[in-house]
């Protein structure tokens, strides 16, 4: 009996302390668990999945997206440019639009898209170094793609987000589309201003930064980029608004 009374509270302090050595023992965050935080903080997959049509307005051109299947337009008073699903076209006039169309066509959408473009199949993602701005520290979620992934596999970003809310506040970001080789050379951008479309939260405006030695933003490059009149829509247009009017 006196035996039996001694082992028992010792089963049980035993036991107490297995808990609390569990308790202690934090499971590790990876980077896919802080990516699906932060787009759970933005909306969540499943409206981001439920939604056909996305479109925006950035000063003179309005940027429309079909979002299942990627096909593009955008209108202006003196252009139009778009891809249709198999080639990208441009219908103009005059030589008002000078640039690439193939790299311009998509850019804005992805840079307004996000978090949500970087769940996209075939991504890689890891940990990265963390930046600071006014004495604050942001977590950050390297993303890469694999071999033969869009036009430019190559190209990396890094969303940093704040560790507290898990909303997006800066994308780091590198351009291989005219090299086609890796960059280690990122551009800065800061999103510090959302508004809530439909359940998502979608970016009043975006601006790019400077950065110091260490890779962190110091000061903007520039004014804003400004989006206006979102559009969050679960349905979808017709083909013929993704195609060549020329056609």
């Amino acid at each position: 009996m006196h035996y039996q009374s001694i082992q028992k509270p010792l089963y049980l302090l035993a036991f107490s302390i297995l808990l609390i050595v569990q308790s202690c023992v934090k499971k590790e965050v990876t980077p896919e668990d802080q990516l699906l935080k932060v787009v759970e903080k933005h909306g969540g997959l499943e409206i981001w999945k439920n939604t056909k049509t996305l479109a925006f307005q950035k000063g003179r051109e309005v940027h429309t997206t079909d979002l299942h299947t990627r096909r593009g337009v955008i209108n202006h008073p003196k252009y139009s440019l778009g891809f249709d699903g198999k080639e990208v076209w441009l219908d103009q006039d005059s030589v008002f639009f000078k640039g690439n169309k193939v790299f311009y066509y998509n850019l804005y959408f992805y840079f307004y898209a996000m978090p949500f473009v970087l769940a996209d199949d075939g991504i890689i993602l890891e940990s990265a170094t963390p930046i600071t701005y006014q004495n604050k520290e942001y977590l950050g979620i390297k993303v890469s793609y694999e071999a033969n992934v869009g036009a430019s596999p190559d190209d990396n970003y890094i969303l940093y987000f704040d560790k507290e809310t898990y909303q997006m506040e800066w994308l780091a970001y590198t351009v291989t589309f005219n090299s086609q080789k890796p960059s280690e050379k990122y551009s800065m951008i800061r999103y510090n201003k959302w508004t809530n479309t439909n359940g998502l939260l979608l970016p009043e405006e975006i601006t790019w930064f400077k950065t110091d030695e260490n890779g962190n933003p110091t000061e903007p490059r520039r004014s804003p980029v400004v989006f206006t009149n979102p559009l969050v829509s679960g349905a979808q247009l017709a083909d013929s608004f993704y195609q060549n009017p020329k056609k």
